[in-house]
C-alpha cells in the first residue's frame, strides 16, 4: 500500500520513515495502519479507514467528531481523532490515534494499577471500567452550542449509524429531538427507499406524538425538571467496544469506537 501524500502532509509526517499496510476489516471502508519514525526515533502508529464517496466523507466527518467529544470528556474510553477530509486520490479519509487490541490479552482492564509495554515503559491504568467510565460520560454536562445560552439536545455534525446518517439539528426538548431527528427522520429514509406501509406509518407517527412525550417529556423526567444533553456513543453494543492500549500509551482500558454520537441522554 501506498500512502497519499495529503495524508502525509496532514499529519505532518516523513515519507521517508513512514509506511501504511492493511489492518482489521470494515464493513464499509478500508482499513489501515499507518507507522512511522518520529524525529525523537520513537516509532508511532496511526488508524486510516477509507472510501469513496460523498457519503463515507459525511460518515468519517460525524466520526470524527463523535471521537473526539467523547475523547474530551473520558479521554481513556476511546482513541483521539486526527484527521479526516478528501485525499489527493478522491477518498474520503479517517484518521485516528491507533488502538492496539492485541495487547488486551497481557493486562487486567479492571486493574487500577495494571501496566501495558510502550517500549520500556510500564504506564498506569486509569482506574475506570467501562460502566464507571460511561457513567462519567453520561453526568458531564455538553458543551454549549455557539449561538446559544445552554447546552442542547443535537450535534454540530451529521452522524451514521452504520451506514444510515441521522440528522442532528439542535433542539432544547429532548422528547422533541428523540421523536423527530430519530424515528421520524429514520421513518421518512425507511419510506425513501421502501414502499410507504400506511399502518406502519400510523404506529411510528403514533408513538412520537403520543407515547415519546409520555416517557421523556420534562415533565416525566428528574422530578419535573427534565434532563441535560450529554455525550451518549449513539451505537453502543458487543461489536463496538473491547480492550486495548490507545495511542501506544497507558495500561490495557476498556474502550468504545465506531461512535454516533449525540449530545442526548
Amino acid at each position: 500500500m501506498k500512502l497519499d501524500p495529503s495524508i502525509l502532509r496532514t499529519l505532518s509526517l516523513d515519507p521517508a520513515t513512514t509506511t501504511v499496510s492493511t489492518h482489521g476489516s470494515s464493513g464499509f471502508n478500508s482499513t489501515a495502519k499507518i507507522t512511522t519514525t518520529l524525529p525523537s526515533n520513537i516509532t508511532k502508529h496511526y488508524f486510516m479507514k477509507s472510501a469513496p464517496g460523498s457519503a463515507a466523507e459525511e460518515m468519517f466527518r460525524g466520526e470524527h467528531a463523535s471521537l473526539n467529544a467523547i475523547h474530551d470528556v473520558v479521554p481513556s474510553l476511546c482513541p483521539a481523532s486526527l484527521a479526516t477530509g478528501v485525499s489527493g486520490d478522491g477518498n474520503a479519509f479517517l484518521v485516528t490515534d491507533f488502538l492496539d487490541m492485541s495487547s488486551s490479552s497481557s493486562s487486567s482492564s479492571s486493574s487500577s494499577s495494571s501496566s501495558a509495554a510502550t517500549g520500556s515503559h510500564k504506564q498506569q491504568h486509569s482506574g475506570m471500567n467501562l460502566a464507571t467510565k460511561l457513567a462519567t460520560l453520561h453526568t458531564t454536562p455538553a458543551p454549549v452550542p455557539q449561538g446559544y445560552s445552554k447546552p442542547q439536545f443535537g450535534f454540530p455534525v451529521t452522524t451514521c449509524c452504520g451506514s444510515t446518517p441521522q440528522t442532528n439539528g439542535y433542539n432544547s426538548n429532548w422528547a422533541d429531538f428523540y421523536a423527530e431527528n430519530r424515528l421520524l427522520a429514520i421513518l421518512s429514509q425507511c419510506e425513501a427507499s421502501q414502499n410507504v406501509d400506511s399502518e406502519f406509518r400510523s404506529l411510528v407517527t403514533k408513538t412520537a406524538q403520543r407515547v415519546v412525550p409520555r416517557l421523556l417529556g420534562d415533565e416525566h423526567l428528574n422530578g419535573g425538571k427534565g434532563v441535560m444533553p450529554v455525550v451518549i456513543h449513539g451505537d453502543l453494543w458487543s461489536g463496538n467496544k473491547g480492550k486495548g492500549v490507545i495511542g501506544g500509551e497507558g495500561a490495557v482500558e476498556e474502550v468504545v469506537f465506531d461512535p454516533s454520537a449525540v449530545w442526548g441522554h
